[in-house]
């Protein structure tokens, strides 16, 4: 998962999360669907981060952080029982990096083929969201990685395929992947006749 932004944007909150465990902290409660934010974990302000901001940046909004965010999992992010109210470790972490630059937080829900233009036309400070880091995107925007994302592949528990590791092993399977994806991208190169030298993948 990763932080990225239209300008050098120092991740202030990185500190305060890795200290506060709040990867594990999702892992180890139920998750909560509350539209009540009151208890989300909160960062004193950091006046080294703050310094850190380049003196051109300009914010969206003056005194307000403008994060685009793309409710889609939870406890990634997702919408609270209001419908309205987006809840989850992203939004949490984007309250953390706000609080750290003494700014008001002001999440912005959009869809996920719709971040690239925001970020770039200046709609947004930052996104927040499960975007991969590629050689491409890297191109026009800066990142700030704070979960290890790992691709994988599931199956019903009682399969007889027990591991994927090359082409051959999905030659002649069904694969479920999002369009778009990554994931798909993998896929469509693993597909080729020169990987596997059999039946391929569907």
């Amino acid at each position: 998962m990763t932080f990225f932004h239209r300008a050098k944007l120092l991740m202030a909150g990185a500190v305060t999360i890795a200290a506060l465990g709040l990867g594990s902290a999702y892992a180890a409660e139920k998750f909560d669907l509350s539209p009540d934010i009151s208890k989300r974990v909160r960062a004193e302000k950091d006046e080294t981060a703050i310094k850190a901001i380049s003196s051109d940046f300009k914010f969206v909004t003056p005194g307000k952080l403008t994060i685009g965010i793309h409710p889609w999992d939870p406890p990634i992010a997702t919408y609270a029982t209001d419908a309205k109210t987006v809840v989850g470790a992203d939004p949490d972490i984007a309250q953390l990096i706000a609080d750290s630059l003494g700014l008001e937080l002001d999440l912005v829900v959009v869809a996920w083929a719709d971040w690239p233009l925001g970020v770039s036309s200046g709609k947004y400070d930052a996104v927040i969201s499960n975007v991969t880091v590629t050689e491409e995107r890297k191109e026009k925007f800066d990142f700030s990685t704070y979960r290890k994302d790992v691709l994988g592949f599931y199956v019903k528990s009682d399969s007889k395929i027990t591991t994927i590791k090359e082409p051959k092993d999905v030659a002649g399977l069904k694969v479920t992947v999002g369009a778009g994806t990554n994931q798909e991208k993998i896929l469509l190169e693993w597909d080729l006749p020169e990987c596997c030298g059999g039946p391929q993948a569907n």
